[in-house]
């Protein structure tokens, strides 16, 4: 499970309701966002006025920040999350082939989600994983020495 599985679809009541619970913190931006982040999986681009509105920042101010930070998806993700490392010791492992097979076998973009919206694929700077390079992740469970065929099977694992 992508931890993501638990999240609900969004609700603009909702959302207002944490950004209002939450804008009295120090630096609220960082928590109001991952609090909508966990709480429906993204954070969508409805909100940005309203957070810009409560915490007296300007759309632009908000939507940098939103942008800036990889973990913030702005859509919802597919049922399982891939990451595959981009770090050096993957790059030198064939990291980036293992991208690109990747991206022709899901028909996927990274930072996509295929259209059947079982999987969404994003790159990551280090899993940790150096010595097991190239290293992906796969709804948050680690592999390493990952090849073209490994992906196709543990891929297949998850239809």
């Amino acid at each position: 499970m992508s931890g993501l599985a638990a999240a609900r679809s969004w609700d603009n009541d909702a959302a207002l309701s944490i950004v209002q619970e939450k804008k009295n913190l120090d630096g609220a931006l960082m928590p109001i966002l991952h609090a909508l982040n966990d709480e429906f999986g993204y954070v969508d681009a409805s909100v940005v006025p309203i957070i810009a509105e409560e915490l007296n920042l300007s759309r632009a101010e908000v939507h940098g920040v939103l942008t800036f930070y990889h973990d913030f998806r702005k859509a919802p993700a597919g049922r399982h999350v891939i990451k595959i490392c981009r770090a050096e010791s993957c790059q030198s492992m064939a990291g980036r082939e293992l991208e690109e097979h990747a991206k022709r076998h899901l028909r996927v973009e990274m930072g996509e989600t295929s259209p059947d919206k079982k999987f969404t694929l994003e790159a990551v700077y280090c899993l940790g994983l150096c010595a097991c390079s190239p290293a992906m992740t796969i709804d948050g469970k680690l592999h390493g020495r990952v090849t073209p065929a490994r992906f196709d099977a543990l891929v297949a694992e998850k239809h």
